[in-house]
């Protein structure tokens, strides 16, 4: 997987109408970003009644409305969706955007949702358990011509499934979490990129034990993309950057690993971070993502990078 620094929209469906998602995510492709990357949620958080519009049929829409931009989850919720199905619709997906998806999978974590849309709430040992039958489920039925598994939680027998995905031999799958002891362990054995949740106390203290879990099982870490879920405060002055900033610093925990500045200072503050072995950022920009900031972040950040 390319070395060279990637930079995503992170874009939750928060207040987005179908139409205000495609033209923020046209916007991106137009402006050379790597990626957009949506959430797996049946509403916003703390505010319950914006629009919110779910995932996988969003991405569906997005691949067939745009070209050259890859098209994610930060990150799928395992407990939503029967593994098998799941793959089903992703390797769709990727035919639909002519190979540009983005598999993002975690164990799922927001226990009020689950209760209201009926699903049962496993402790979080289960639903790690459970996320690691569906990480099998997804690579066979993702690979193999007749799929066969039985675990405790999930189990399928000759399952088939064509057309597979464009990509080969799979779409790429980023597995989001930092759990040391499970979820690390789980991005060694199966994913292609790491994404390191906003908020951590310390970035390599985690990149040290998931290199740990890469030895013990003979991976080399450099065949994982390190990717940072990164909140960007950008302002084009000084002024501006101390304005917006005292705005991003109730976006907990966004703000606790953020970074802000005029583009030079920020392209600073990304070096810093590549040095640390993060190629991939998936950006949530502290304003929500308004286009003039996407589009200053395009102009006067990432050509730095190029």
């Amino acid at each position: 997987m390319s070395k060279k620094a990637q930079f995503a929209l992170f874009s939750p469906q928060a207040g987005l109408n179908w139409q205000a998602l495609l033209d923020r995510a046209r916007l991106c492709e137009k402006l050379g970003y790597h990626s957009i990357w949506l959430v797996d949620h049946m509403w916003t958080g703390q505010m319950p009644d914006l629009d919110h519009v779910e995932c996988l049929t969003a991405m569906s829409g997005l691949a067939a409305a745009t070209e050259k931009i890859r098209i994610g989850t930060l990150v799928i919720c395992n407990s939503y969706r029967n593994p098998a199905l799941l793959a089903k619709s992703l390797c769709t997906i990727d035919q639909i955007s002519n190979g540009r998806l983005e598999i993002g999978l975690g164990a799922g974590w927001m226990a009020e949702e689950y209760k209201a849309y009926g699903y049962e709430f496993p402790s979080m040992g289960a639903r790690l358990k459970q996320l690691e039958e569906g990480l099998e489920i997804l690579k066979l039925m993702l690979t193999e011509k007749r799929a066969t598994f039985k675990g405790r939680y999930y189990s399928i027998t000759d399952a088939i499934n064509n057309p597979k995905g464009v990509q080969k031999p799979h779409p790429p799958i980023t597995i989001g979490g930092s759990g040391e002891k499970v979820m690390l362990r789980l991005v060694a054995k199966y994913a292609d990129r790491w994404n390191c949740p906003a908020g951590y106390k310390s970035f390599e203290d985690k990149f040290n034990v998931l290199k740990s879990h890469c030895k013990d099982i003979g991976r080399d870490i450099n065949s994982i993309d390190i990717s940072e879920q990164l909140l960007v405060c950008l302002g084009k002055t000084d002024d501006e950057v101390a304005q917006k900033w005292k705005m991003a610093q109730g976006l907990r925990p966004f703000s606790i690993t953020g970074i802000k500045g005029t583009p030079a200072q920020i392209v600073d503050e990304l070096k810093k971070r590549i040095a640390m072995g993060i190629t991939t950022f998936t950006i949530f920009f502290s304003d929500f993502g308004q286009p003039a900031t996407l589009e200053l972040f395009a102009r006067e950040v990432m050509p730095a990078f190029a």
